[in-house]
């Protein structure tokens, strides 16, 4: 089988990691091995310690390998979205040679990557992506692959994607001291947004809400365009360390009580069936009902849709046509939506993949980085050929980094480039927010979207 057609998504969260193998079988991209393991050395999504990490990382992806019966070498790794800043840029070259106009070439497309990419930033930050927007022939716009055209000049508009180099640093070293390679580096919120909704919620405008265990990741995408994100440093961990703090039992009989007893709307449970606890200190389980259990479990979400709400009506959001997509691990609990349709309008639902094996909202972020790289086109492609990073790539074989202090990193978000980040948020394998009057709409969406750059 040609390796090219398996594509495995590494999804590094704060609670699980989750490998998924994915082949493409005559163009439909099929689920064939699934691994999941523990998180160990993340704090709020972002790695912490390199080498609990990695042992995290290579539990996860054995079972992939041995599920799959794949040899798994190169992995597509999903980066969060802390401390992400966006920005449209612009990039212009010179196609003539000696006053004579010639075909656009791949060179010509990495050229014109490369003049974007002329950028003043910071030391500490670095490239995470740049997707262009359209390309421009000798002054006509709306052109996705310019290559074959005459032209004597050759425009390109793309958003670039900046993050801190720590990030990507501590998750290559990870997955190196794993023992794997790194295919694509892909932000989580830019493989969801434009895989898991369809084409018209990518046109017209959706938020999706990733409620994961240890941190909340809201993203607004638009125009087939990742607009905005904010990361909420709570998640379904907080759930579970109220439980465990308000009937006294542990954290490890919390979670327990959460996946199998919880719901996130109270007035869905049975105010009538009572819950054994194993309380911290008595010999024998006190009794709680499922909705008290519930009561718990909505406080804590509750306070997460609030910000989200209050976030988005900061920036003005408009109520987006596509409404409001929630995945995640604490997406699956029920009740979520009926929760969130109090705080959001338009229509709720939650994305759970279809395939066998993996339909729960845990898994949407890992299919989704593989389904990214399944699509990605040719001009994409050469486009990331521009934003390799040599000089925090290091080689597997070097002498261990000192570990990092860590320090918790919270609120970590940004959207502009201006704008701070701290404010208040085995057999043989093969290889392998508020409503618009209706006529206004539009104005004032394309309005809202233009600020977030300015």
């Amino acid at each position: 089988m040609d390796n090219s057609e398996v594509f495995v998504g590494l999804d590094i969260g704060s609670t699980s990691i989750k490998a998924l193998v994915c082949e493409n079988v005559k163009g439909q991209l099929k689920v064939v091995g699934v691994g999941i393991a523990p998180s160990t050395g993340l704090n709020h999504g972002v790695i912490v310690d390199i080498d609990k990490t990695a042992h995290a990382i290579s539990q996860a992806v054995a079972q992939a390998e041995e599920k799959s019966n794949l040899t798994i070498k190169k992995l597509i790794v999903g980066l969060p979205a802390n401390y992400l800043r966006m920005q449209k840029v612009h990039g212009m070259i010179t196609i003539a040679s000696q006053g004579q106009s010639r075909e656009i070439v791949n060179r010509d497309v990495i050229d014109v990557a490369k003049e974007t990419l002329t950028q003043n930033i910071p030391p500490e930050r670095t490239v995470l992506d740049l997707v262009p927007t359209e390309f421009s022939v000798d002054g006509f716009g709306g052109i996705k692959d310019p290559r074959g055209m005459v032209s004597v000049r050759l425009e390109m508009k793309a958003t670039l994607y900046t993050g801190p180099k720590t990030i990507i640093h501590n998750t290559k070293k990870a997955v190196q001291r794993a023992g794997y390679e790194i295919k694509d580096f892909v932000i989580a919120p830019i493989a969801t947004d434009f895989n898991l909704l369809n084409d018209g919620e990518q046109d017209f405008g959706t938020v999706v809400i990733d409620l994961g265990g240890g941190q909340t990741t809201t993203s607004i995408i638009h125009d087939h365009q990742l607009k905005y994100t904010f990361v909420d440093p709570e998640g379904g961990q907080y759930v579970t360390k109220d439980i465990s703090t308000v009937l006294n039992t542990s954290f490890k009989n919390a979670e327990q009580l959460k996946l199998n007893h919880g719901y996130a709307d109270h007035s869905l449970a049975d105010a009538d069936a009572n819950i054994n606890v194993n309380v911290v200190g008595k010999d024998e389980p006190e009794q709680f009902t499922e909705e008290y259990l519930a009561e718990v479990i909505e406080a804590r979400l509750r306070q997460i849709f609030e910000r989200v709400h209050q976030r988005l009506q900061a920036i003005h959001a408009p109520e987006l046509p596509g409404g409001v997509t929630i995945i995640g691990g604490g997406a699956a609990m029920p009740g979520v939506k009926e929760l969130a349709q109090e705080y959001f309008a338009g229509s709720i639902k939650v994305y759970s993949p279809q395939q066998m094996g993996i339909r729960h909202p845990g898994y949407a972020t890992g299919l989704a980085l593989a389904m990214y790289e399944n699509q990605l086109s040719d001009v994409d492609k050469l486009i990331k050929q521009t934003i390799q990073q040599p000089d925090i790539i290091e080689s597997p074989r070097e002498e261990p980094a000192a570990k990092n202090n860590s320090r918790q990193l919270v609120h970590q978000w940004s959207n502009q480039p201006q704008q701070r980040s701290g404010e208040d948020r085995s057999k043989k394998k093969r290889s392998a927010g508020p409503k618009e009057n209706k006529h206004s709409f539009g104005n004032k969406l394309k309005g809202m979207f233009d600020n977030l750059f300015d």
